[in-house]
């Protein structure tokens, strides 16, 4: 492990290359995401009902799914047969961010639900009562509920970062294009050379660090 902590802050041009596409991608695909995700978890925890409960339901189900699956369904749609095959996004970078972006939606739906459904039924009864317009709904929901949306953002980040499946699917682990930390650390731990794996696995383990760490300090300053 010393070994592979060397090689990293050595500064292996490659290494801090794979390091920073995948947080590249992931950066990305975790933005991309916010713009369908926190409206959907709103919409869902806005009118509490039997069949947006159930939505919810399928939302969280989905979120919990293996990436690979995930990647599957990504995989239909940027394949030649597939509606989005005349783009030539598989194996290139957008294909990465694409099936980052279907991983990372549904968690953060599905945070954003959980952390509104939490809220006092009376804020969303006040926006009713004073015709608030859609937008300043909108805007008050989220600044209200900041702190679970901040929660989703760093945990849908972490999960996408951390993920081998889609990448290795919808990228194809190609060197200098697609390879991200963790496709390179299956591919060199295949190969034998395994101080740069330790090494990325490393640089893994110190976000992941960080992911729980802002997660636990967003939901101690919640209480």
């Amino acid at each position: 492990m010393t070994e592979a902590i060397a090689l990293l802050l050595a500064g292996d041009g490659e290494t801090w290359a794979i390091i920073g596409r995948s947080i590249s991608f992931s950066f990305f695909a975790t933005l991309f995401s916010l713009f369908p995700g926190i409206p959907l978890g709103i919409l869902l925890a806005w009118r509490p009902s039997r069949g947006r409960r159930l939505a919810a339901s399928l939302v969280h189900a989905i979120s919990a799914l293996p990436t690979v699956v995930i990647g599957l369904f990504a995989y239909s749609f940027l394949s030649r047969s597939g509606p989005l095959g005349g783009l030539g996004f598989l194996y290139a970078p957008a294909g990465v961010v694409i099936g980052q972006f279907f991983l990372a939606t549904p968690l953060v739906v599905s945070v954003t639900y959980a952390g509104l459904s939490r809220l006092d039924g009376r804020f969303f009864e006040t926006m009713e009562t004073f015709s608030a317009s859609m937008p300043y709904r909108l805007f008050r929901t989220v600044l209200e509920a900041r702190t679970a949306i901040l929660s989703a953002i760093v945990l849908a980040f972490g999960r996408v970062i951390g993920e081998v499946g889609v990448s290795m699917m919808l990228g194809g682990n190609i060197k200098g294009s697609t390879r991200t930390m963790t496709t390179a650390i299956a591919l060199d731990a295949a190969k034998g050379e395994f101080q740069r794996a330790l090494s990325l696995g490393f640089m893994l383990f110190l976000i992941a660090i960080l992911v729980n760490i802002a997660v636990n300090g967003l939901g101690s300053h919640e209480r």
